[in-house]
């Protein structure tokens, strides 16, 4: 029996807009992929996440993946809470499970730097029965540990827990610790899935 719903926050609850800040900044053209390819699309993004490198070195490290750009990586990294955009259904959908006797959490990689930009597009945070975001552990999805927190923290059963992820090797992970799964790609589709496993 199901009694805990347990959300990704990226591309479920929030949109990542990057593209739509880069051209608010002005990076167009060519230096779309550039630029993306030094930050948002760099194998340092995940270290991002982590939260374990100081953020002076990782900016550092965007920039030398790009040097002719500084001027625009320095200007996405003071916006990056602008990339984030909370889905109309978000708090409702949120507020509805925990009225039904539900218990919300959520689960994230979440960088430090973007999560105190974005806080107002993360409001729900206050409407969820718990939380664990990947820069205030030190991991990230899919490794076994962040989920093992999450469980520990708040005293969850892995079996009437029901995971939602956009991505498919976050959920892998969450399914070899006995969890259910739903692999998000709209919240038509999974609030259908949860409705099937009797979750309303």
């Amino acid at each position: 029996m199901i009694k805990n719903v347990i959300f990704d926050v990226g591309k479920v609850l929030v949109a990542f807009a990057w593209r739509e800040v880069f051209g608010e900044l002005g990076i167009e053209g060519d230096a779309v992929d550039i630029v993306a390819d030094a930050t948002v699309r760099s194998p340092e993004w995940n270290e991002f996440d982590r939260g374990v490198i100081p953020e002076k070195e990782l900016l550092e490290g965007f920039i030398a993946h790009a040097p002719q750009y500084e001027d625009k990586i320095r200007g996405l990294y003071d916006n990056l809470g602008r990339t984030i955009r909370r889905y109309d259904y978000s708090r409702s959908w949120i507020r509805g499970l925990e009225a039904a006797g539900y218990r919300t959490y959520l689960l994230s990689n979440f960088p430090h730097r973007m999560y105190q930009q974005a806080r107002e597009e993360l409001s729900f945070t206050e409407d969820v029965s718990g939380a664990v975001f990947s820069y205030t552990v030190k991991t990230v999805k899919p490794e076994p540990e962040i989920y093992e927190i999450l469980l520990k923290r708040y005293d969850l059963k892995a079996k009437e827990c029901v995971f939602l992820d956009d991505r498919e090797e976050n959920l892998e992970t969450a399914r070899k610790l006995g969890m259910q799964t739903i692999l998000f790609a709209s919240y038509e589709q999974a609030a259908e899935e949860l409705r099937r496993m009797g979750v309303e």
